[in-house]
């Protein structure tokens, strides 16, 4: 692919994410995301045949990298305990800039508005990226006997479920730093909230 190419890809992708971030999918316009980008009308359609290719691959691409990120924590600290990893996976999520976070609600936000097979792809991108990495490492916590032995899966939702819930602005402003709000999730999954005696 030629440079030129790449470089109006990244502008278009960039713009969009912006755009669909701050408003409703159907408030998106392909006319607003070419001059968001500058680029225009015939160059955004060349590289994006509609509005659902294009959000479709902005999604896609963000969760195989994000996924790539995650996954490389993972692997990384695989000897550690399972509350460690979680809290490293947990921070490493909480770390990335807000307008990546941003693009991770979407997926819930958004699902229902496409039909199968694109909505089975995104849902299945979204669970390799996030719940299956989660639920690899309390799996893991099961067999060392560190975690109780519930379903893995299931946890992991309930884990991701936390994460998506702070990750609105008035987490940060009661909790503070990516860092607190990752000890915040983990103390909330591994030891509830009831008051120690």
């Amino acid at each position: 692919m030629y440079a030129k190419s790449t470089t109006t890809i990244a502008n278009i992708l960039e713009a969009a994410e912006s755009l669909f971030t701050s408003k409703n999918y159907a408030d998106v316009t392909m006319a607003e995301i070419a001059e968001t980008a500058a680029v225009t009308k015939g160059a955004l359609y060349h590289h994006f045949a509609s509005k659902e290719a294009l959000y479709l691959t902005m999604m896609h691409n963000f969760l195989e990298e994000i996924g790539a990120i995650l996954s490389e924590v993972v692997a990384e600290s695989a000897e550690r305990p399972c509350r460690d990893r979680l809290h490293q996976f947990t921070l490493t999520f909480l770390n990335q800039p807000p307008g990546k976070q941003e693009l991770m609600r979407l997926v819930r936000r958004d699902v229902s508005i496409f039909q199968d097979p694109e909505r089975d792809r995104l849902s299945g991108a979204y669970q390799a990226a996030l719940p299956k990495q989660a639920e690899a490492i309390l799996r893991n916590g099961i067999a060392n006997g560190e975690v109780l032995a519930e379903d893995a899966r299931l946890l992991s939702w309930e884990h991701v479920a936390i994460v998506e819930v702070v990750l609105r602005p008035y987490a940060a402003n009661v909790l503070g730093s990516p860092e607190q709000i990752a000890d915040f999730v983990i103390t909330l999954f591994f030891d509830g909230v009831a008051r120690a005696d």
